[in-house]
This record gives structure tokens, C-alpha cells and sequence, in this order.
């Protein structure tokens, strides 16, 4: 059984017991969290994706870890014109452990 979930505007793919990195949500580390937004659920043989059938769906998970991704450098270069600058920057994000998904 798994599910795909949508969450800070991209979309996961999840499994019981995965780890997943999600946009950074408000909320500390061993709370639980449900995803209300399930966008596909296939549970044995059936694919469920009608939207009745997925009002009630969502998947709970715990809060893993609060972190940061790695650093990515910006670099911008105008030649003949004395102009460079750099900028880094790095991604918040939330771990979260599924541990069920209800259908």
C-alpha cells in the first residue's frame, strides 16, 4: 500500500515506514502530522484517485527532524563591467516518518 501526497506544493510518493523530506512545517520534532492531501492511493489491487474516495484518505506521520539542505552558490558575473557577486543559500525542511495510511 502506498500514497501520493501533496505538501508544500510538490508531490511525494510514500510508503509505511519511509522517510520523507517535506517544505518546512510549524511543528516540533516527535509530533504527529497528518497529510489530508492525498492525491493517489493504491491499496492491494485497486487504484483509488476519485475525489470522493479520497476525501477520507490521509496519511499520518511523525516529525523526524527540523534541517537544513545543503548549501547552493549563487554566482552572478557581468565581464567587462567590474561586476561579481555570491550568494548562497539553504533550503529548510521537515523529516517525517509515515506511519500509517488510512483509506
Amino acid at each position: 500500500m502506498y500514497a501520493v501526497v501533496a505538501t508544500g506544493g510538490k508531490q511525494e510518493k510514500v510508503f509505511v515506514g519511509d522517510v520523507v523530506h517535506v517544505e518546512k512545517l510549524d511543528a516540533p520534532v516527535g509530533d504527529i502530522v497528518e497529510l489530508t492531501d492525498v492525491r493517489l492511493l493504491v491499496k492491494d489491487d485497486a487504484i483509488l484517485t476519485a475525489p470522493k474516495d479520497l476525501a477520507t484518505a490521509k496519511v499520518v506521520c511523525e516529525v523526524v527532524g527540523q534541517e537544513r539542505s545543503r548549501r547552493v552558490v549563487v554566482y552572478k558575473r557581468k565581464r567587462k563591467n567590474n561586476y561579481a557577486r555570491t550568494r548562497g543559500h539553504r533550503q529548510l525542511y521537515t523529516a517525517l516518518k509515515v506511519s500509517e495510511i488510512i483509506a
